[in-house]
Protein backbone atom coordinates (compact mmCIF):
# COMPACT_ATOMS: atom_id res chain seq x y z
CA UNK A 1 0.00 0.00 0.00
CA UNK A 2 1.32 3.45 -0.91
CA UNK A 3 2.10 5.94 1.83
CA UNK A 4 -0.48 8.68 2.49
CA UNK A 5 0.04 11.75 0.31
CA UNK A 6 -3.14 13.79 -0.01
CA UNK A 7 -5.03 16.13 2.27
CA UNK A 8 -8.66 17.08 2.52
CA UNK A 9 -7.99 20.72 1.76
CA UNK A 10 -11.52 22.11 1.84
CA UNK A 11 -13.60 21.32 4.92
CA UNK A 12 -15.65 23.13 7.53
CA UNK A 13 -16.66 23.18 11.20
CA UNK A 14 -19.95 23.82 13.01
CA UNK A 15 -18.82 27.42 13.57
CA UNK A 16 -19.93 28.27 10.02
CA UNK A 17 -23.52 27.35 11.04
CA UNK A 18 -24.11 24.97 8.12
CA UNK A 19 -21.67 22.13 8.80
CA UNK A 20 -21.66 19.25 11.28
CA UNK A 21 -18.87 17.35 13.00
CA UNK A 22 -15.71 18.39 14.81
CA UNK A 23 -12.27 18.37 13.14
CA UNK A 24 -11.35 15.14 14.92
CA UNK A 25 -14.27 13.37 13.22
CA UNK A 26 -13.07 14.62 9.84
CA UNK A 27 -9.58 13.35 10.69
CA UNK A 28 -10.99 9.89 11.45
CA UNK A 29 -12.56 9.70 8.00
CA UNK A 30 -9.36 11.01 6.44
CA UNK A 31 -7.50 8.09 8.00
CA UNK A 32 -10.04 5.65 6.54
CA UNK A 33 -9.54 7.20 3.09
CA UNK A 34 -5.76 6.97 3.24
CA UNK A 35 -5.10 10.70 3.51
CA UNK A 36 -2.03 12.20 5.08
CA UNK A 37 -4.07 14.89 6.75
CA UNK A 38 -6.79 17.51 6.74
CA UNK A 39 -6.55 21.27 6.35
CA UNK A 40 -9.49 22.90 8.09
CA UNK A 41 -10.79 25.77 5.94
CA UNK A 42 -13.90 27.14 7.56
CA UNK A 43 -15.52 30.33 6.25
CA UNK A 44 -13.64 33.41 7.37
CA UNK A 45 -15.21 35.80 9.83
CA UNK A 46 -16.14 39.10 8.21
CA UNK A 47 -16.87 42.53 9.71
CA UNK A 48 -20.13 44.41 10.20
CA UNK A 49 -22.41 41.37 9.91
CA UNK A 50 -21.35 40.61 6.33
CA UNK A 51 -22.98 37.32 5.30
CA UNK A 52 -23.18 36.51 8.99
CA UNK A 53 -25.53 33.53 8.72
CA UNK A 54 -22.96 31.29 7.02
CA UNK A 55 -19.71 31.98 8.89
CA UNK A 56 -18.13 32.23 12.30
CA UNK A 57 -18.40 35.52 14.13
CA UNK A 58 -15.19 37.56 14.52
CA UNK A 59 -15.17 36.84 18.25
CA UNK A 60 -15.19 33.08 17.52
CA UNK A 61 -11.90 33.13 15.62
CA UNK A 62 -9.82 32.04 18.62
CA UNK A 63 -12.33 29.24 19.28
CA UNK A 64 -11.82 28.11 15.68
CA UNK A 65 -8.07 27.89 16.16
CA UNK A 66 -8.58 26.01 19.43
CA UNK A 67 -10.81 23.41 17.73
CA UNK A 68 -8.06 22.75 15.21
CA UNK A 69 -5.33 22.59 17.86
CA UNK A 70 -7.33 20.10 19.94
CA UNK A 71 -7.82 17.80 16.97
CA UNK A 72 -4.14 18.12 16.03
CA UNK A 73 -3.18 16.93 19.52
CA UNK A 74 -5.72 14.09 19.41
CA UNK A 75 -4.50 12.78 16.05
CA UNK A 76 -0.79 13.54 16.35
CA UNK A 77 1.29 10.82 14.72
CA UNK A 78 -1.68 9.42 12.79
CA UNK A 79 -3.32 12.20 10.74
CA UNK A 80 -2.03 15.74 10.31
CA UNK A 81 -4.60 18.35 11.31
CA UNK A 82 -3.62 21.75 9.94
CA UNK A 83 -5.10 25.23 10.05
CA UNK A 84 -6.41 26.91 6.95
CA UNK A 85 -9.19 29.30 6.01
CA UNK A 86 -11.71 29.88 3.23
CA UNK A 87 -11.76 33.65 2.88
CA UNK A 88 -14.35 35.59 0.92
CA UNK A 89 -13.16 38.06 -1.66
CA UNK A 90 -15.40 41.11 -1.76
CA UNK A 91 -14.14 44.53 -2.89
CA UNK A 92 -13.31 46.71 0.07
CA UNK A 93 -12.58 43.79 2.42
CA UNK A 94 -8.95 43.29 1.39
CA UNK A 95 -7.40 44.99 4.43
CA UNK A 96 -9.61 42.99 6.81
CA UNK A 97 -8.46 39.72 5.22
CA UNK A 98 -4.83 40.77 5.17
CA UNK A 99 -4.91 41.32 8.94
CA UNK A 100 -6.93 38.15 9.54
CA UNK A 101 -4.47 35.98 7.63
CA UNK A 102 -1.65 37.26 9.83
CA UNK A 103 -3.33 36.12 13.04
CA UNK A 104 -2.28 32.46 12.77
CA UNK A 105 0.35 30.35 10.96
CA UNK A 106 -2.04 29.11 8.30
CA UNK A 107 -1.01 26.39 5.89
CA UNK A 108 -3.53 27.18 3.17
CA UNK A 109 -5.82 30.07 2.28
CA UNK A 110 -8.63 29.43 -0.17
CA UNK A 111 -10.09 32.48 -1.86
CA UNK A 112 -13.78 32.34 -2.66
CA UNK A 113 -16.23 34.48 -4.54
CA UNK A 114 -19.66 33.41 -3.28
CA UNK A 115 -22.24 34.71 -5.76
CA UNK A 116 -25.14 33.20 -3.82
CA UNK A 117 -24.86 35.48 -0.78
CA UNK A 118 -27.23 38.41 -0.60
CA UNK A 119 -24.45 41.01 -0.47
CA UNK A 120 -23.12 39.79 -3.82
CA UNK A 121 -26.45 39.37 -5.61
CA UNK A 122 -27.75 42.75 -4.43
CA UNK A 123 -24.66 44.43 -5.85
CA UNK A 124 -24.39 42.55 -9.14
CA UNK A 125 -27.67 40.95 -10.22
CA UNK A 126 -29.93 43.27 -12.21
CA UNK A 127 -32.01 40.76 -14.14
CA UNK A 128 -29.32 39.62 -16.59
CA UNK A 129 -27.93 36.21 -15.66
CA UNK A 130 -25.23 36.00 -18.37
CA UNK A 131 -23.86 39.38 -17.25
CA UNK A 132 -23.95 38.15 -13.64
CA UNK A 133 -21.90 35.12 -14.72
CA UNK A 134 -19.40 37.38 -16.51
CA UNK A 135 -19.12 39.62 -13.44
CA UNK A 136 -18.28 36.60 -11.31
CA UNK A 137 -15.26 35.85 -13.49
CA UNK A 138 -14.08 39.44 -13.36
CA UNK A 139 -14.24 39.22 -9.57
CA UNK A 140 -12.49 35.85 -9.51
CA UNK A 141 -9.58 37.33 -11.43
CA UNK A 142 -9.54 40.36 -9.13
CA UNK A 143 -9.39 37.99 -6.15
CA UNK A 144 -6.26 36.34 -7.55
CA UNK A 145 -4.69 39.73 -8.16
CA UNK A 146 -4.93 40.70 -4.48
CA UNK A 147 -2.19 38.20 -3.61
CA UNK A 148 -4.18 37.16 -0.54
CA UNK A 149 -4.98 33.60 -1.58
CA UNK A 150 -3.18 30.36 -2.45
CA UNK A 151 -5.96 28.83 -4.55
CA UNK A 152 -9.38 29.90 -5.82
CA UNK A 153 -12.24 27.72 -4.60
CA UNK A 154 -14.97 26.12 -6.76
CA UNK A 155 -14.25 28.43 -9.74
CA UNK A 156 -17.50 28.04 -11.61
CA UNK A 157 -19.91 27.83 -8.68
CA UNK A 158 -21.76 30.74 -10.26
CA UNK A 159 -23.33 28.31 -12.75
CA UNK A 160 -25.81 27.35 -10.03
CA UNK A 161 -27.18 30.90 -10.00
CA UNK A 162 -29.41 31.36 -13.03
CA UNK A 163 -28.54 27.81 -14.03
CA UNK A 164 -31.09 27.84 -16.84
CA UNK A 165 -29.02 30.58 -18.52
CA UNK A 166 -25.60 29.05 -17.89
CA UNK A 167 -23.79 28.44 -21.20
CA UNK A 168 -20.13 27.61 -20.67
CA UNK A 169 -19.34 27.76 -24.38
CA UNK A 170 -20.85 31.21 -24.80
CA UNK A 171 -19.02 32.44 -21.69
CA UNK A 172 -15.69 30.86 -22.54
CA UNK A 173 -14.14 34.04 -24.02
CA UNK A 174 -14.90 35.89 -20.76
CA UNK A 175 -13.70 32.95 -18.69
CA UNK A 176 -10.45 32.78 -20.67
CA UNK A 177 -9.81 36.49 -20.14
CA UNK A 178 -10.17 35.88 -16.41
CA UNK A 179 -7.90 32.84 -16.59
CA UNK A 180 -5.24 34.89 -18.36
CA UNK A 181 -5.28 37.34 -15.45
CA UNK A 182 -5.19 34.51 -12.90
CA UNK A 183 -2.31 32.77 -14.68
CA UNK A 184 -0.24 35.95 -14.41
CA UNK A 185 -0.55 35.87 -10.59
CA UNK A 186 0.68 32.32 -9.97
CA UNK A 187 -2.41 31.54 -7.87
CA UNK A 188 -3.75 27.98 -8.12
CA UNK A 189 -7.36 26.95 -8.77
CA UNK A 190 -9.43 24.26 -7.07
CA UNK A 191 -11.31 21.30 -8.46
CA UNK A 192 -14.18 21.02 -5.98
CA UNK A 193 -16.03 17.70 -5.90
CA UNK A 194 -19.09 19.06 -4.08
CA UNK A 195 -20.36 20.47 -7.35
CA UNK A 196 -21.84 17.04 -8.05
CA UNK A 197 -24.42 17.80 -5.32
CA UNK A 198 -25.53 21.17 -6.63
CA UNK A 199 -28.12 22.45 -9.14
CA UNK A 200 -25.74 21.83 -12.04
CA UNK A 201 -24.52 18.38 -10.94
CA UNK A 202 -20.91 18.39 -12.06
CA UNK A 203 -17.65 19.23 -10.38
CA UNK A 204 -16.53 22.83 -10.13
CA UNK A 205 -15.12 23.73 -12.58
CA UNK A 206 -16.44 21.91 -15.64
CA UNK A 207 -14.06 19.99 -17.95
CA UNK A 208 -14.08 22.73 -20.60
CA UNK A 209 -12.74 25.18 -18.02
CA UNK A 210 -10.22 22.70 -16.60
CA UNK A 211 -8.74 22.29 -20.07
CA UNK A 212 -8.33 26.06 -20.38
CA UNK A 213 -6.73 26.16 -16.92
CA UNK A 214 -4.28 23.50 -18.05
CA UNK A 215 -3.44 25.40 -21.24
CA UNK A 216 -2.37 28.34 -19.06
CA UNK A 217 -0.32 26.11 -16.75
CA UNK A 218 -2.34 27.17 -13.72
CA UNK A 219 -1.84 24.55 -10.99
CA UNK A 220 -4.87 22.82 -9.50
CA UNK A 221 -5.73 21.67 -6.01
CA UNK A 222 -8.63 19.39 -5.09
CA UNK A 223 -11.10 19.52 -2.22
CA UNK A 224 -14.42 17.96 -1.31
CA UNK A 225 -15.81 21.05 0.45
CA UNK A 226 -16.82 18.68 3.23
CA UNK A 227 -19.53 19.98 5.53
CA UNK A 228 -19.82 16.60 7.27
CA UNK A 229 -17.11 14.04 8.08
CA UNK A 230 -18.34 11.38 5.65
CA UNK A 231 -17.61 13.68 2.71
CA UNK A 232 -13.87 13.90 3.36
CA UNK A 233 -12.06 13.03 0.10
CA UNK A 234 -15.43 12.43 -1.55
CA UNK A 235 -14.94 11.49 -5.23
CA UNK A 236 -11.21 12.21 -5.09
CA UNK A 237 -10.53 9.32 -7.46
CA UNK A 238 -12.95 10.79 -9.99
CA UNK A 239 -11.45 14.26 -9.57
CA UNK A 240 -7.89 13.06 -10.08
CA UNK A 241 -8.90 11.05 -13.13
CA UNK A 242 -10.67 14.09 -14.58
CA UNK A 243 -7.57 16.23 -14.06
CA UNK A 244 -5.47 13.66 -15.88
CA UNK A 245 -7.97 13.46 -18.74
CA UNK A 246 -7.72 17.25 -19.07
CA UNK A 247 -3.94 17.11 -19.38
CA UNK A 248 -2.63 17.41 -15.82
CA UNK A 249 0.15 15.13 -14.61
CA UNK A 250 0.23 16.47 -11.03
CA UNK A 251 -2.11 17.84 -8.38
CA UNK A 252 -1.02 20.53 -5.92
CA UNK A 253 -1.22 20.82 -2.14
CA UNK A 254 -0.20 23.75 0.07
CA UNK A 255 1.72 23.40 3.30
CA UNK A 256 2.98 26.49 5.13
CA UNK A 257 1.52 28.48 2.22
CA UNK A 258 4.00 26.78 -0.16
CA UNK A 259 2.78 24.75 -3.12
CA UNK A 260 3.89 21.16 -3.57
CA UNK A 261 3.13 18.89 -6.53
CA UNK A 262 2.08 15.25 -6.29
CA UNK A 263 2.02 12.99 -9.38
CA UNK A 264 -1.59 12.07 -10.06
CA UNK A 265 -0.89 8.35 -10.32
CA UNK A 266 0.86 8.38 -6.95
CA UNK A 267 -2.10 10.27 -5.49
CA UNK A 268 -4.54 7.70 -6.87
CA UNK A 269 -2.46 4.82 -5.57
CA UNK A 270 -2.39 6.34 -2.09
CA UNK A 271 -6.18 6.42 -1.63
CA UNK A 272 -8.23 3.68 -0.02
CA UNK A 273 -11.79 3.10 1.08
Amino acid sequence: MSRPLLYESHMHTPLCRHATGLPGEYAAHAQRRGLRGIIVTCHSPMPDGFSASVRMRPEQFDEYLSLIAAAADEWRGRVEVLAGLESDYFPGMERWLEKLHQRAPFHYILGSVHPQIKEYTSRHFHGDWPEFHRQYYRDLAAAAETGLFDSLAHPDIVKNQGAECWDVNALLPDICRALDRIAATGVAMELNTSGRLKTVPEMNPAPAIIREIHRRRIPMTIGADAHEPARVADHYEEALTLLRECGFATVSVFLRRQRREIPIQDALDSLRG
